[in-house]
């Protein structure tokens, strides 16, 4: 597979895929859950943290399927892993993937035969490069002393079919703006992903 090229379909498998993989290891990196409930697997070219816990394994299939729903007539244009303080509700993390179509009219018209001439092997450095970035980030972010919790929002188009299990959010910012660090992007030929990790900054007192 490493010289094939990708299909429309193939390249909204890929997308999804990387935001699981992603939210995995940001939610194992961040101890959200405790490193017991994630196991290894191979991906990319590197050890992968997933979780092996049920819930949290139900969940993710459940918003993995409707981002692939919503993704394929193009709807999409902003994925965010918010991480919460889970006493306060007070939002220390924004993990943000920007989704950039690059031919939405093929994408509307339900055009999924189109193959993009990028290979496989060249996109999955790409992420490699944004995984090894998440995995790092633990030496310039702050440690989350208090338990916390996180949420997923979806930036839709407002003519989206929303599921009743969806409901509409705010923005959840972090207060003054925080600190932002910009990681690399991944490029299918079809989409291009964005990555931004904005943080919460303590005051010294």
């Amino acid at each position: 597979m490493e010289g094939s090229t990708i299909t429309l379909d193939g390249s909204i498998a890929l997308v999804v895929e990387f935001f699981n993989y992603s939210v995995n290891s940001i939610l194992f990196q961040r101890a959200v859950y405790p490193p017991e409930d994630f196991t290894v697997k191979k991906k990319y070219g590197l050890n992968i943290l997933v979780t092996i816990n049920d819930e949290l394994q139900l969940y993710m299939k459940q918003v993995c399927s409707q981002l692939e729903a919503w993704l394929t007539p193009g709807k999409i244009s902003k994925l965010v892993l918010v991480i919460k303080d889970k006493d306060t509700a007070e939002v220390v993390e924004r993990w943000q993937f920007d989704i950039h179509v690059h031919d939405k009219s093929d994408q509307a018209g339900g055009m999924t035969m189109n193959t993009a001439s990028k290979s496989t092997g060249d996109i999955y450095k790409e992420i490699q490069a944004i995984m090894r970035q998440i995995t790092a980030s633990v030496t310039f972010l702050p440690i989350l002393e208090d338990k916390c919790t996180f949420n997923i929002l979806v930036y839709a188009d407002e003519d989206v079919q929303v599921p009743t299990t969806w409901e509409d959010s705010d923005p959840n910012l972090i207060a003054g703006g925080g600190e932002h660090v910009k990681l690399r992007s991944f490029d299918t030929s079809m989409h291009k992903i964005d990555a931004l990790v904005a943080y919460r900054v303590m005051d010294d007192a």
